[in-house]
């Protein structure tokens, strides 16, 4: 059994710092819209794999393992760094890998069946933690503020950063349950937007992150204080983003799983 903790742990963009992807609640609303837009045997083959255990409450695992310092070698797969006027190939890719290097790998392993970090279920979780993370913006970073978390500022008053803005404090704001959150996003995608939504390759996918990035979500240098604008304003992105990963999510694993 999984202990459920909270923990805030380091990655490294040339530096240490603290970032988790989206938090939990966003991690499994991209679990929960995975779920619903699972064939119903692929459904029952994954619950088998993880032993009854949902989507949304294995997303987190990635984060939870953070505690033990024998995974600290995994902290540098969350995120990639692709500067504002570069190429994810001309970033290159780091010698301890990065999102897009164990992505394709883990989807490897699950389509092979060769496991190499803890067997399939551990796959399934590690990809479940990692699409979440490449539609989080800052985890797409540019290299120099190390994910937004060297932003410094105050979300309603309180002080927090950029990165923890787009993990959790957005979300949180919202006062709703993941169960809640998921549901209205399934209620509120037209159909037509998740067959579009479907397309597309990890890079394509982190090329979107980094262009939202770029699209405004730093506020202006002079500004300390984000408040009901900024949420205004960048809800409808974030919310774009937790749908983009989980239909996606369940485009992934109903090909892998294919019944």
């Amino acid at each position: 059994m999984h202990q459920k903790i909270r923990v805030f742990a380091a990655l490294v963009v040339g530096a240490t710092y603290s970032a988790l992807g989206w938090g939990q609640i966003g991690h499994r609303v991209v679990g929960e819209i995975a779920t619903a837009h699972l064939k119903p045997c692929v459904e029952k083959k994954l619950s088998a794999l993880l032993q009854g255990e949902s989507l949304a409450m294995c997303s987190t695992w990635m984060d939870e393992v953070k505690s033990d310092k024998a995974y600290d070698h995994w902290d540098p797969w969350h995120y990639c760094t692709i500067g504002d006027h570069q190429t994810y190939a001309e970033a290159g890719t780091p010698s301890q890998g990065d999102i897009l290097m164990k992505l394709d790998e883990i989807t490897r392993e699950l389509e092979t069946k060769k496991f190499t970090h803890g067997g399939e279920a551990a796959a399934i979780r590690i990809l479940v933690h990692l699409i979440g993370d490449l539609h989080q913006p800052l985890h797409v970073g540019r290299g120099d503020d190390k994910g937004g978390n060297d932003i410094k500022i105050k979300y309603f008053g309180k002080s927090t950063n950029l990165h923890r803005v787009w993990d959790s404090d957005l979300i949180d704001g919202q006062q709703l349950s993941y169960t809640e959150y998921s549901q209205h996003l399934l209620r509120t995608t037209p159909q037509d937007r998740v067959k579009q939504y479907q397309s597309g390759t990890y890079l394509d996918w982190a090329n979107e992150s980094k262009a939202l990035r770029m699209a405004g979500i730093y506020p202006p240098a002079e500004v300390d204080n984000l408040s009901y604008r900024y949420g205004y304003e960048n809800y409808p992105r974030l919310e774009q983003r937790l749908v983009q990963a989980g239909v996606r999510l369940a485009s992934i694993l109903n090909r892998i799983y294919a019944c």
